[in-house]
């Protein structure tokens, strides 16, 4: 078992567009052209990843796990305990709600899951930003205040995105990424988003999206001003992009017929995120936008068959 490789699960959304099919080549079986969520790794109660390949093709991730958590995640991992990582793409042709997800403390409280997550852009126009964050001397009182008059917008941080930059967006921190951005989101096992602001839109239903005005303010850091995003789109070798309590992120830039070892058999559990070129991994090919778990039991050696951009996310097993 060298990889384990998933079918996306394809989200409508009110925000997207069909840049997953136009920039990855993929056949998306939908009518729709608002297609904003690719969900490409998910262990969840009513989302289950669905194995593409291989001695588990058609199971679950769930039944993978149940039946083989010893191989996949290490022989401390208790199998009912779900994949602790969602991977996500999001086609953001237009722009997101402002929201913020519940820090650990209060999730609970609030009929939640706490939710951090990782930004990195794949993909971006010339207009493309990010949100991330409040203006400087920005206080909870005048946010408040904001939201009454219409002016949220105003009061948060925004920042111009470009293909390789990479935001760590903890619990916590208020947030949108703004339209013109194709984004690989690298998450906590949760789904759990409270909106605090939609511009004023209709949803796939006509219907003005609930907001979660209470709750968000409980969640929202108000000492958190102008986050700045880690900028990589030049960057060569091996570059960390994330490093908190929850998983790591590194990136890596491989030249045609460089081979890395990422790491031998019975260590670690990885995500291998593919974001442009072609590699392989054993005899398997790994194709743009693919993402694929190389388990506990297996060595993991990348092979660029071309020249390649990858990201790869670990110690998330600790949990």
């Amino acid at each position: 078992m060298k990889i384990l490789k998933f079918e996306p699960i394809y989200m409508e959304r009110v925000w997207g567009g069909n840049m997953l099919s136009d920039f990855f080549h993929r056949n998306i079986n939908s009518k729709s052209d608002k297609i904003g969520e690719s969900w490409e790794i998910v262990d969840r109660p009513n989302e289950q990843s669905v194995s593409s390949e291989g001695a588990y093709k058609g199971q679950s991730i769930r039944n993978i796990i149940l039946k083989d958590s010893k191989s996949i995640l290490g022989p401390n991992w208790n199998p009912r305990k779900r994949f602790p990582i969602l991977v996500k793409w999001l086609d953001c042709k237009e722009r997101l709600s402002l929201q913020v997800h519940p820090p650990a403390h209060i999730a609970k409280d609030l009929n939640g899951e706490p939710k951090t997550e990782n930004w990195y852009v794949a993909k971006s126009t010339e207009n493309a930003g990010l949100f991330i964050g409040l203006k400087k001397n920005i206080s909870k009182t005048m946010f408040q205040q904001s939201i009454k008059q219409g002016t949220t917008e105003l009061l948060c941080h925004r920042v111009k995105s470009q293909r390789g930059d990479s935001v760590l967006v903890e619990s916590g921190r208020i947030h949108a990424i703004d339209k013109g951005n194709l984004i690989l989101e690298i998450q906590q096992n949760s789904n759990t988003t409270f909106r605090v602001y939609d511009w004023d839109r209709t949803g796939l239903d006509n219907n003005k999206r609930e907001l979660h005005i209470e709750e968000s303010l409980k969640c929202i850091d108000f000492n958190d001003f102008e986050p700045k995003p880690l900028i990589t789109n030049s960057s060569d070798g091996k570059t960390l992009l994330a490093d908190c309590k929850h998983f790591r992120i590194f990136k890596f830039n491989s030249s045609e017929g460089e081979n890395i070892k990422l790491k031998p058999e019975q260590v670690d559990c990885m995500i291998i995120h593919l974001i442009s070129g072609k590699i392989k991994i054993g005899q398997n090919i790994i194709l743009e936008g693919e993402q694929v778990i190389s388990p506990f039991a297996s060595e993991c050696i990348i092979s660029a068959v071309e020249s390649s951009t990858f990201l790869v996310t670990d110690q998330f097993t600790n949990q």
